[in-house]
């Protein structure tokens, strides 16, 4: 585990030992893409670090939101899921079935530049998420 993905450096650079668990951790996170439930990330660690706890992982995730390198987000359901906590992330959320669908396409940009300016605040990141209907659930709606 000499090769030190972005994560798990940030922590070593912040002064936390990398341990293997740890590693796992941000392993799952930077190879498995985000969004992912604490006990998802429990289930792809072990196949990693087959002794990961999940007390471990909710310590790792609760240390990585506290440096400010990931955060929470909920998606409709009872899990809760991390995301990057640098740029922008965007999400249409079906209040229905629950799906969720990512776009990067985001017109914030101008949004952002005029609420730095108008309040002397340093953005720098965001949430958007729309919530409706899916293309499935649409029709349910119309009934």
């Amino acid at each position: 585990m000499s090769d030190l993905n972005g994560l798990a450096a940030r922590l070593k650079v912040a002064g936390y030992k990398l341990t293997a668990p740890r590693q796992a951790v941000a392993q799952v996170l930077e190879q498995e893409g985000l969004h992912l439930s604490p006990n998802e990330i429990l289930a792809r660690g072990r196949q990693i670090y087959p002794k990961l706890s999940r007390a471990t992982v909710y310590r790792t995730l609760d240390l990585l939101t506290e440096l400010g390198l990931i955060r929470p987000i909920y998606l409709h359901d009872a899990s809760q899921r991390y995301v990057t906590a640098q740029g922008g992330h965007h999400h249409l959320v079906c209040t229905d079935c629950g799906a969720a669908f990512e776009f990067e396409q985001c017109d914030a940009d101008q949004l952002v530049a005029t609420l730095s300016e108008r309040f002397c605040f340093e953005v720098h990141s965001h949430l958007l998420e729309f919530y409706g209907h899916c293309e499935i659930c649409k029709p349910n709606q119309l009934s």
